[in-house]
């Protein structure tokens, strides 16, 4: 995770991009397969989310899009705050077995980023997949990035923002 919050705190020094990150990982090895970090105002895509970089990379580079592939090791996805509606949405679908997150959905919405709709009870819904969850790992750290985004001026990218 300490990783992943420093790509993501580099993103925001190096004003590429909104302060998330993501990164997948071999569960058992621990090995590094891609990073990820948001680049939705530097790539002009919405969809340049942290997450879904990572999910991509790490797939392109396997060479499939089922991380959960039964002659694959196991992959966790680690992300610096808790996934938004859409990255969530991607998470059954890209195979990764454990998701770690750092800050929580609360903390990027304090400092006024859309999640998007997410169920109250999206952990749950991942477990039931057979996905693990674990929540809160690094929190105060990944909460810095976002306040030190938010201090230093950084983009609020939501669908309406008001020019």
């Amino acid at each position: 995770m300490s990783f992943v919050i420093r790509a993501a705190q580099l993103n925001v020094s190096k004003g590429t991009g909104g302060p998330f990150a993501a990164a997948i990982f071999e569960t058992e090895s621990g090995k590094l397969v891609s990073l990820g970090v948001n680049l939705v105002t530097s790539g002009g895509l919405s969809i340049l989310h942290a997450e879904m970089l990572a999910f991509a990379l790490a797939q392109q580079k396997i060479g499939t899009y089922d991380l959960g592939r039964y002659d694959l090791p196991g992959h966790d996805l680690v992300a610096s705050t808790e996934p938004c509606a859409m990255c969530l949405g991607a998470i059954p679908w890209s195979g990764v077995r454990r998701v770690i997150v750092g800050a929580r959905d609360s903390d990027a919405r304090a400092i006024g980023f859309d999640e998007g709709p997410k169920i109250k009870e999206w952990r749950s819904e991942l477990e039931k997949r057979g996905i693990a969850v674990i929540c809160d790992v690094g929190r105060e750290a990944a909460v810095q990035v976002l306040l030190s985004y938010s201090l230093q001026g950084g983009k609020i990218y939501n669908s309406r923002e008001s020019s």
